[in-house]
């Protein structure tokens, strides 16, 4: 599947569901919102006293689960790094285009922006006769 279909379907949607590993090797997952650019990294923002800010300092593999309305979905995986600098910059850029209200989340003292870099997506359709599956591993 080509990254512009994969980015115009991640753009369309405002929430996700991302899985952490804890501490102690267990899953944890939360509802987040997310921003995409045109490489398909993922931002986010987060407080750093959440569970998903704890579980990413210890081990940055996520998986997440994007659209789960009308029998399509996409499945990505890949590593979260925490922003700084130049980088943060940019990425907030994306995600206060997505996220006008991110402006008043940015004057929190506890807050963190994530970007996630894929290593494999999986888009699904099960729309279609057979289901239209492809992968794309990066």
């Amino acid at each position: 599947m080509d990254t512009s279909t994969l980015f115009d379907f991640i753009n369309k949607h405002d929430l996700a569901v991302i899985s952490t590993v804890s501490l102690k090797q267990v899953p944890e997952s939360a509802v987040i919102g997310v921003a995409v650019n045109e490489q398909l990294e993922i931002i986010f923002d987060t407080t750093t006293t959440s569970r998903k800010h704890r579980n990413l300092q210890f081990n940055p593999n996520v998986a997440l689960v994007i659209g789960w309305d009308n029998e399509i979905t996409v499945q990505y995986e890949g590593r979260a790094q925490q922003l700084t600098g130049e980088e943060l910059e940019q990425a907030k850029a994306v995600y206060f285009t997505k996220f006008p209200d991110g402006t008043i989340r940015e004057q929190w003292p506890d807050i963190a922006y994530y970007i996630i870099r894929p290593s494999w997506v999986r888009y699904s359709d099960f729309n279609t006769d057979p289901p239209l599956i492809e992968e794309t591993v990066f």
